[in-house]
């Protein structure tokens, strides 16, 4: 009678690893780059990454940054986002990346395709090289 009452908590147990954030769904090791925002392309440089569960992380256009993402996919929610502090010539992009990353609300893979946007309209497409 014990073995049955093992097989539900381990089917519980190993539920309860499955991530359910974006990082679960995307390629762990692909590095997104920013190539459009709001339908206009990007006039900088910079990257998202999940490189661990509920994590997010990339390279602004001018800073290093990291944060957390819990909501379950397809939904986004950033939590605070902490950067480094240069200062450079893109540091307009960079606040508009950061304003637009925390506006993000939902997300979509296909592929190598990364698309956050928001009910606002707002949209955030990111691609990934191949691997």
């Amino acid at each position: 009678m014990k073995a049955l009452f093992l097989i539900p908590a381990a089917t519980l147990l190993l539920s309860a690893c499955k991530d359910e954030t974006i990082s679960g769904y995307a390629d762990a090791g692909a590095v997104w780059s920013l190539v459009e925002l709001d339908g206009t392309a990007f006039p900088a440089s910079a990257t998202l990454s999940f490189p661990e569960k509920g994590r997010i992380a990339g390279q602004a256009p001018c800073n290093t940054y990291s944060g957390t993402q819990t909501a379950p996919y397809p939904w986004f929610e950033t939590g605070p986002i902490l950067s480094t502090k240069r200062a450079c010539p893109d540091l307009n992009a960079e606040t508009a990346f950061f304003a637009a990353l925390s506006e993000m609300s939902i997300a979509e893979v296909s592929g190598r395709t990364l698309i956050l946007s928001n009910e606002a309209g707002r949209e955030m497409v990111f691609t990934s090289a191949p691997r």
